[in-house]
């Protein structure tokens, strides 16, 4: 997963930007990504990425709208764009299925992760999950309709969820509730996860810290 330094993008894309999506300057993002195509086996399958849970075979299409991407090609680089959202990285132990989603809360609620971990088509038990930085349980704040709709699919959600001081409002934890979600198809190897995207101002972009704001990478391919 990239980080917002060593990019070229102004203020208040700085300075590693990646989205094309965010106002940054076309040129800045497109130095960007090819600074970033430098250590990567192939151009990044980059998606329209629209909070679903539909997830692509890369190559199927070019810059297709989905939240997920798999691949079993070898060079083949799958990729997903956060700035908060959560992107969760898997790949089979055998090596042969490699797969990236975008997790916000609407496509944890949606089953991105089990719609991505089917698209792989091997046992959930063969399959390791990796979890990028995202937004922190101490700074993502919801209502209750967002809780509610967590805990109506699992009642074991409930607790990834902390009261905050102003009533009607939840701080949630979206490790925990991916980590939930990922056990309940049987996929048991999570990593990753305890980095804060909005409380780490120098390492990520955080639009719920900043409002307009650049974009990270999370990348993962067959060697």
């Amino acid at each position: 997963m990239t980080t917002r330094a060593g990019g070229v993008s102004g203020a208040p894309w700085d300075s590693f930007n990646l989205g094309d999506h965010v106002g940054d300057d076309s040129a800045h993002v497109a130095a960007n990504r090819a600074r970033l195509r430098r250590d990567l086996p192939g151009e990044p399958g980059w998606l329209r990425q629209v909070h679903s849970a539909r997830v692509v075979r890369l190559g199927d299409a070019p810059n297709p709208e989905a939240d997920a991407a798999f691949t079993r090609e070898r060079g083949r680089v799958c990729a997903v764009l956060t700035a908060d959202c959560l992107p969760v990285l898997f790949c089979d132990r055998a090596g042969s299925v490699v797969a990236a989603a975008h997790a916000g809360w609407r496509g944890l609620v949606g089953g991105v992760l089990e719609a991505t971990v089917a698209a792989m088509q091997v046992p959930p038990g063969e399959i390791i999950a990796w979890m990028g930085a995202a937004i922190g349980p101490q700074a993502f704040e919801v209502g209750d309709d967002v809780r509610d709709a967590f805990v109506t699919q699992h009642a074991a959600a409930a607790e990834a969820f902390a009261p905050h001081a102003t009533p009607g409002k939840w701080l949630a934890d979206i490790y925990r509730l991916a980590r939930l979600r990922l056990g309940a198809v049987g996929v048991q190897a999570v990593h990753g996860g305890g980095r804060c995207t909005f409380s780490e101002a120098d390492n990520f972009f955080s639009y719920r810290r900043d409002g307009v704001t650049g974009r990270m990478a999370a990348l993962v391919w067959l060697a």
